[in-house]
């Protein structure tokens, strides 16, 4: 069985997820109406992403006989100014989402919750992937000043991204 602080953190972090993947969602929404299939793409695997976290949170407090608490997700941005906005805005959010999850693990830790400790470690993992293909591409839009062709052959590598559920082999 959770304990109150455990559960209450991990219920947070559902709603966290959710948000992010609306976030993601509606990133994904303005790169299709800017002519940007393939960022468009790539946020809309993030999407994807972040509702299996969410869902492998809200699996694992339930296995844990804890009640999970679903929150009205707070309003997203629709309107951004450039890709270089959306790609700093998403590195930040990540970074946001890392320190959320830190904060549960050392929770966990205050706790003595050993399963939660080896739950979250796979988090922990992910956020790392998470903030380095961020950086990549903002690297990448910061080489070719957002803008020109260098924009438009990142844009088709990003088509190429597909959704792989990684929550299924962990």
């Amino acid at each position: 069985m959770l304990k109150e602080r455990v559960l209450k953190a991990l219920n947070e972090q559902i709603n966290a997820e959710q948000y992010s993947a609306f976030l993601y969602l509606s990133m994904s929404a303005w790169f299709e109406d800017k002519g940007m299939p393939g960022f468009a793409n790539w946020m809309y695997v993030q999407y994807q992403e972040e509702l299996t976290h969410a869902n492998k949170i809200f699996k694992y407090v339930i296995e844990r006989s804890g009640k999970a608490e679903l929150k009205a997700i707070d309003q997203m941005p629709v309107e951004f100014d450039s890709v270089m906005q959306i790609a700093q805005m998403t590195l930040e959010h990540e970074q946001h989402v890392t320190a959320l999850i830190n904060a549960i693990l050392d929770i966990a830790v205050e706790e003595r919750d050993h399963a939660t400790q080896s739950f979250l470690q796979w988090f922990v993992d992910e956020q790392v992937e998470e903030e380095a293909n961020v950086t990549a591409i903002l690297d990448t839009l910061k080489l070719i000043d957002g803008k020109g062709n260098g924009l438009f052959m990142l844009d088709r590598e990003l088509k190429q991204r597909i959704f792989v559920d990684a929550t299924q082999s962990a």
